[in-house]
């Protein structure tokens, strides 16, 4: 890189001139002195913040010691994103970078912001090596160029970031108090235990109450459209909703074909393999909507709440039961047969009205939560472009 047309103040820089590669090795985790340990799984992508961690005497091999302020940088599968600032003593996994600000040249409040820049995590992953588990080694971070705003350029754009993410924060954390809330009342309201239960099969409509989604044979890659009739799989069912974000479409005529897998409104969706725990309710806005491949749908009676029999269904007991129940050991998997015998547990009907509604409402108040939390982060990340603004003169 040259220097030449740099606008004022800013300068190229080495990363290894940044930062300093801490490689404090601990060989046997549970003699560290610490009471925390941080592995990948523990980092949540695109946050700053260590939410989760386990202990040193669950692990072993060899981990590497962090400080607090250090940064701790997945540098295994970077294109998760994964890049937390710690907020304690601890070791971490090796599959980790971690790395100290040099603060003459990078801020330490300014450098994490700018390692979350799509500059910097699109470096890392033009420098990832290997198709498995593509890694960054530390000699091509170090040698890496990028410019930087002098260092009060940089304090003013950090003041500014530390601001919009602790908003994110904020919202984030309201968020997983209104998870754990939502999880206590269907822990305790939906408990076979208590109320005793029917199986599944026993409260869905004669017909195809549980019907598997299409198999390969009948819909294929190349059925597949740009516009047209989504296709709900388990990827679709975030946070208990269908997301649209990269939702698969069929046309009308492979639609009609397909008419037995077609949505109602008051639809149960769940996963048939992987992650049992993802679950979607069909609402007016999806009727009509395919039930894809790897989903199974589930069509309650007349005489019973779907609402109620979706909560249930989300409830940590049947979440255990059918992982406990589920068939294959390297992926679980469901077909109908174990679906129908998931046990629904339902409260008496002089209270499961009530407890129905206050279930609603708190889906309601978190999806109002999310949408904030959504909007704080879009700020955020137009924010971050300042760490990416072109540094040479016209």
């Amino acid at each position: 890189m040259s220097e030449r047309a740099l606008k004022p103040g800013w300068k190229i820089w080495r990363f290894d001139q940044m930062a300093v590669n801490v490689n404090d090795r601990i060989d046997n985790p549970a003699e560290a002195d610490v009471e925390y340990y941080v592995g990948l799984e523990h980092l949540d992508s695109d946050s700053l913040k260590i939410r989760r961690w386990g202990s040193p005497s669950d692990v072993e091999a060899t981990k590497l010691r962090f400080r607090k302020g250090d940064i701790i940088f997945g540098r295994r599968r970077a294109y998760q994103r994964k890049l937390a600032v710690a907020d304690f003593d601890g070791i971490c996994s090796a599959h980790a970078m971690v790395l100290r600000a040099k603060s003459d040249v990078a801020l330490p409040e300014f450098l994490p912001f700018f390692m979350q820049s799509d500059l910097f995590m699109n470096r890392a992953l033009e420098i990832s090596v290997g198709s498995l588990s593509p890694t960054i080694n530390w000699k091509t971070l170090a040698s890496q160029e990028f410019a930087l705003p002098p260092l009060e350029e940089q304090r003013r754009i950090a003041n500014l970031l530390i601001v919009a993410d602790n908003v994110c924060c904020t919202y984030q954390e309201c968020l997983e108090a209104a998870y754990t809330l939502r999880s206590s009342i269907r822990a305790t309201e939906f408990d076979p235990d208590r109320y005793g239960y029917n199986p599944l099969a026993d409260l869905c409509s004669s017909g195809f109450g549980i019907q598997i989604g299409p198999f390969g044979a009948q819909l294929h890659q190349s059925d597949y459209v740009s516009q047209g009739v989504p296709v709900v799989m388990p990827a679709d069912m975030i946070d208990e909703q269908i997301s649209i974000a990269e939702i698969a479409r069929v046309d009308e005529m492979k639609a009609q074909e397909l008419a037995i897998h077609r949505l109602k409104a008051g639809d149960i969706l769940l996963p048939r393999r992987g992650e049992l725990d993802r679950r979607a309710y069909i609402d007016e806005r999806s009727e009509g909507w395919l039930c894809g491949t790897g989903s199974i749908r589930v069509r309650v009676g007349e005489s019973v709440s779907s609402r109620a029999v979706f909560h249930s269904l989300a409830s940590i007991h049947a979440v255990r039961w059918l992982k406990g129940n589920a068939v294959g050991t390297t992926m679980p998997n469901l077909n109908s047969s174990i679906v129908g015998r998931i046990p629904i547990a339902l409260p008496p009907k002089h209270r499961l009205e009530m407890v129905v509604e206050q279930l609603d409402y708190l889906q309601a108040e978190i999806q109002q939560v999310f949408e904030r939390l959504t909007l704080a982060r879009q700020v955020k990340f137009k924010l971050l472009t300042l760490v990416e603004e072109n540094p040479y003169t016209v």
